[in-house]
């Protein structure tokens, strides 16, 4: 049976100041910091993870209240509270290069289906909002039909959509780049519209392979919205390193340290000598990868970290390099800088090493999201969401004989 649209300004009960979210996929809880500096509340939060739970609840004391370890494909709808906006930063695996490329019917991805299942189940209920984040591989998956269906299942819920893409390096120092949709349930502007603002919308939040994806798809019902520049980051790699002793056991000794250096490419090798020259510290990161069958070490020296991923296989552990005054030395990234690096600082992190590289490895980047709400979702809100007096009004009106 149809499902008919659900309407911003229909569903909602709550004031301006009071909005409201469920955050699906919540992981470590970074979704929801974003969020709340820019006045969200958190009422539901689901993750079938208990390890990043632990850390969730490790800096959130009201997480037995609200948070539910459970698969999303078992939860039912009336577990679901109204809220404004339901977030989702559903498993990447299987849409990224670091996965087989199974797409949305993967074993992990497949999650997102379970997420849009729940919103058709909750009928007028359903959120009049919805943020998506995911790698920028979802874009490309099957030839760009898994993203094609995402957003028609979207639309079939009601909602019209808008992608773009933010590179987290605008706004902390660490390389990450990812997709976000912003599905709203107002009305629906032609493909037509869409199709001769296109030019405008191609820009850095909408680079060429998105715009176009867009023009080819008038069969999706798409509400592009502008948005400001994103900021100049003004923090460097240097600036959210932990001061840890020398002596500390998170500095490798010098036979690994070697092992490390020896694993780099001349060009490498080279950009590392002109560190270890300096009069002063610097410092760089390295990931280790496998080239032409040889595991190598790349040394990455402009200021930003690589993206952070979590460690399977070890391949996902980011090595930090500090080398000046003549001397080298290696060790992994702390959690600490984990946190720093995805902007979530001042972060409680109460959990082993591996565990917490997985948390920090699989969530958002906090500004990001911040900046997300600040300049399109609370505007969008002022702009369709309905005063609590509208609604009551509304709703005795209904319930008149």
């Amino acid at each position: 049976m149809e499902r008919e649209p659900t309407r911003i300004g229909h569903v909602r009960s709550e004031t301006r100041e009071q909005l409201s979210f469920a955050d699906f996929f919540a992981g470590i809880g970074l979704m929801r910091m974003g969020l709340e500096r820019e006045g969200w509340r958190v009422k539901f939060a689901n993750d079938i993870a208990p390890d990043k739970f632990a850390m969730y609840a490790a800096h959130y004391p009201d997480a037995a209240e609200h948070y539910l370890v459970a698969d999303v494909h078992k939860l039912s709808a009336d577990q679901i509270p109204p809220v404004t906006l339901a977030t989702a930063s559903f498993p990447c695996n299987d849409l990224s290069l670091a996965g087989a490329r199974s797409g949305l019917d993967g074993p992990q991805s497949s999650a997102y289906w379970g997420f849009i299942h729940l919103l058709g189940e909750m009928g007028h209920r359903r959120p009049p909002l919805v943020l998506l984040e995911n790698v920028a591989g979802f874009l490309s998956s099957h030839g760009g039909r898994d993203f094609q269906q995402a957003l028609l299942a979207l639309n079939g819920l009601g909602y019209v959509v808008d992608p773009f893409v933010i590179d987290a390096a605008r706004f902390v120092p660490q390389s990450r780049v990812r997709l976000f949709v912003v599905a709203s349930a107002h009305s629906v502007p032609s493909a037509t519209e869409v199709r001769e603002r296109l030019a405008f919308y191609q820009s850095e939040i909408r680079p060429a392979p998105l715009a176009d994806f867009i023009l080819r798809h008038p069969d999706i019902s798409w509400c592009l919205r502008d948005l400001p520049p994103l900021p100049q980051r003004t923090l460097a790699l240097a600036d959210i390193v932990e001061a840890l002793p020398d002596a500390s056991a998170f500095w490798w000794d010098k036979k690994r340290t070697a092992y490390l250096v020896a694993q780099m490419s001349p060009r490498h090798a080279e950009a590392l000598e002109v560190m270890r020259r300096g009069t002063d510290w610097s410092y760089g990161t390295v990931f280790r990868r496998v080239r032409n069958g040889k595991t190598m070490a790349e040394l990455r020296v402009d200021g930003v970290a690589g993206c952070l991923r979590t460690p399977r296989g070890g391949s996902g552990r980011q090595i930090l390099v500090r080398a000046g005054r003549g001397g080298v030395s290696a060790r992994l990234l702390t959690p600490t800088e984990c946190a720093r690096l995805m902007g979530a600082d001042g972060f409680c992190v109460d959990a082993p090493l591996n565990q917490a590289l997985f948390g920090f490895g699989d969530a958002v980047c906090v500004p990001v999201v911040s900046w997300i709400a600040r300049h399109y979702l609370n505007p969008l809100c002022d702009e369709y969401c309905t005063p609590v007096e509208a609604v009551a009004s509304a709703s005795a009106g209904r319930d008149a004989p």
